[in-house]
């Protein structure tokens, strides 16, 4: 068995999220389905990640595993039939879906792991203040005014904090809620607001729940000793509502073996 990560990005407003689940359409699915026919044998990939239903990816890695030999038979070791993976880029994204695009494939040790061997990850998130059709399902549209100089003040002190309990859902399988943050802030950018946010880890829902947070902040809502309790108090309940899924963006995973 030989090991490969590929590489794709994929626009998530059609689809419940990175993981197969039952009567739902997901993109690991399409993606699946797609390696199976194109490599004639069963794949089985496995993201960096779980981006939930509607959650975009510029970057996202999956590793995959491919029988390449049969066993031998007669003595001999019969070569399967399997096409050349290092040249599969155009073929895969022939049987996907135009919101889902393969942007290489090559191989790794067998133990490199597209989850557990992440460094680094980092999300983008998208508001716009006025109505754009050609922002629909690609950044939040909100209406009001938000003070970006105090969101960020507060996006700041994340880096000082490791339990981020209070922006995760509960019951989830995640051992611990302990993550690194090493910056998040606030941008202009096309006439609205980009949130950047780079940490070893994410939990589930953890981004959303900033932002949500941040912008009661940014509408005077909260201020600075508010936002150092509900990270503080570790409990979900008393930070913001998650903004609509459609504005986030996974834009970059790291690994110290891929360049």
């Amino acid at each position: 068995m030989q090991r490969y990560f590929i590489e794709l990005s994929y626009d998530g407003t059609a689809y419940h999220g990175w993981q197969i689940q039952p009567n739902a359409t997901t993109v690991q699915e399409c993606l699946d389905k797609a390696l199976s026919t194109y490599f004639r044998q069963p794949v089985a990939s496995l993201g960096c990640g779980r981006t939930d239903s509607g959650v975009h990816a510029t970057q996202f890695y999956a590793h995959f595993d491919l029988e390449i030999a049969n066993e031998e038979a007669f003595g001999e070791k019969i070569t399967a039939k399997v096409p050349d993976p290092l040249r599969s880029v155009s073929g895969i994204n022939s049987l996907l879906p135009y919101q889902i695009a393969v942007k290489r494939v090559f191989e790794v040790d067998h133990e490199a792991h597209a989850r557990f061997g992440a460094t680094e990850r980092a999300y983008h998130y998208q508001i716009h203040f006025h109505k754009d059709p050609f922002k629909l399902n690609r950044s939040w549209l909100y209406k009001g005014e938000l003070d970006m100089e105090a969101m960020n003040e507060a996006a700041q002190l994340l880096s000082g904090y490791t339990d981020f309990s209070c922006f995760s859902k509960s019951n989830t399988q995640t051992f611990t809620n302990n993550c690194k943050v090493m910056e998040a802030f606030f941008e202009k950018k096309d006439e609205g607001l980009q949130f950047t946010i780079r940490a070893d880890r994410f939990l589930r829902n953890m981004v959303r729940a900033i932002v949500g947070t941040l912008i009661r902040i940014g509408k005077k809502e909260l201020d600075l000793a508010d936002f150092k309790e509900i990270v503080e108090s570790k409990n979900r309940s008393n930070a913001g509502q998650s903004v609509p899924a459609c504005g986030l963006y996974l834009v970059n995973v790291i690994y110290p073996f891929v360049k």
